[in-house]
């Protein structure tokens, strides 16, 4: 009965497609822990400093590509209705991205003026050149999640990371300082090219076409307002730290949040992405939506909490060791920041359920919310320095997350059940 209970559950799509993307993810650190001792080694806090505002701008930006909005409506998309929307999404994504490379290169103008920095100017136009490269896959990549093969995906994320590691080494030996983190990231999109076209036969058919484009936007527009506070929430306190206390400061700050919460992210990540294509598959049955639901709650659990316990424990041993001693005075930091992972994936998990019945407002809504009680936090935390900005990331999360985690899963559950009856 156990071994027949273990089968079933390896041979879950879920567990399954945490599997691969898990494994994607093993090697991606593997890559990733010798390019951040390298880096960490070769640049100085102020290289870091740089950085982090060329990719945090480069990150607010990248929620208006409709990523995750249009590549939730094909995977979300009946049947009969894919191959339209995939073409009006084609067309779409090239109009956007254009749009959003010209806009970021003359953004790129103030924001140096703005930080009193010139040395910000290119790198800001030339992150700006992914948009260009997004059309050429993304609605390949989002079929591939619709069908739940994720394997795709794993190896794209995977190759990437490997390459992208390899130059970021190279360029920082190289003496390229901020290039180094910076470049890679854009250098390595054409894998993804490659691959999602090699693994997916869709191509766009007929000429330029938008129809269907209002059903898009429609379910698109909450999927990318939650997404773009996502994003500032993952990047208010980069922009504030470089603003209110210097770019030194802030290449401490990024360079914790780097080596501790990057870490755990990208794990959380692996787990949660799968899960809304999990979830999609039984939004017509409310036991099969629960079974699922808490099934993977459990999975993300048991690989979470252990690994977040263990890596912040280990980290007043491990960073002066790897890192090197400068380093030192971001342990502590670190150690906050990384202890803020434990209740992200279980709000994740909840978005996800909600999501998957159509309930996209309520994200928008307590996306909102919690932005602001972040960003109210972060406000009383700079009055402290980098430390107290760390405090106010964990506490915020720690009190805030469980309380919606809880709320949305017993709120789906019983709005679902009535819809039942």
């Amino acid at each position: 009965m156990l071994i027949a209970k273990l089968k079933q559950k390896i041979s879950s799509p879920f567990v399954r497609n945490v599997g691969w993307l898990g494994g994607g993810e093993l090697l991606n650190r593997i890559f990733r822990l010798g390019t951040t001792v390298v880096l960490a080694r070769q640049l100085s806090p102020h290289d870091y400093g740089l950085a982090a505002i060329v990719l945090t701008i480069n990150e607010f930006t990248s929620v208006f590509t409709l990523g995750h909005g249009i590549g939730g409506k094909i995977i979300q998309a009946d049947e009969k209705d894919v191959e339209e929307i995939s073409n009006t999404a084609y067309w779409i994504n090239w109009i956007v991205g254009v749009s959003l490379f010209i806009i970021q290169c003359i953004a790129a103008f103030p924001l140096a003026f703005f930080y009193k920095n010139n040395q910000l100017i290119l790198p800001i136009c030339i992150v700006a050149t992914e948009y260009l490269m997004w059309p050429f896959f993304a609605i390949q990549m989002a079929r591939i999640e619709r069908e739940n093969r994720l394997k795709v995906s794993a190896i794209a994320n995977s190759t990437q990371s490997f390459f992208a590691n390899i130059a970021s080494i190279t360029l920082a030996l190289l003496g390229m300082k901020m290039w180094a983190i910076v470049l890679p990231a854009v250098l390595t999109v054409p894998v993804w090219i490659v691959i999602a076209r090699k693994h997916h036969s869709w191509r766009p058919s007929g000429s330029f076409s938008l129809k269907r484009w209002q059903e898009i936007v429609h379910f698109g527009k909450n999927v990318i307002a939650v997404e773009f506070l996502d994003k500032l929430r993952a990047n208010i306190d980069y922009l504030l730290v470089g603003m209110f206390i210097g770019i030194n400061e802030l290449g401490i700050y990024y360079f914790a949040f780097n080596a501790g919460l990057g870490i755990s992210l990208n794990i959380i990540n692996v787990l949660t992405w799968p899960l809304f294509p999990h979830l999609c598959t039984a939004r017509g049955n409310l036991e099969q939506l629960k079974s699922k639901y808490f099934t993977s709650l459990k999975t993300i659990a048991l690989v979470v909490i252990p690994m977040v316990l263990l890596q912040s424990s280990l980290s007043p041993f491990y960073v002066p060791i790897v890192f090197g001693q400068k380093w030192v005075i971001a342990i502590p930091i670190l150690i906050l920041i990384c202890l803020s992972a434990i209740p992200r994936p279980f709000s994740n998990a909840a978005t996800m359920l909600l999501l998957a019945v159509d309930k996209a407002d309520i994200n928008l809504k307590w996306s909102l919310i919690f932005t602001v009680i972040f960003a109210m936090s972060l406000m009383v935390g700079l009055q402290g320095g980098i430390l107290a900005v760390a405090a106010a990331v964990f506490i915020s999360h720690a009190v805030a997350m469980p309380i919606f985690s809880i709320w949305a899963t017993k709120y789906v559950i019983r709005t679902q059940s009535s819809l039942a009856k």
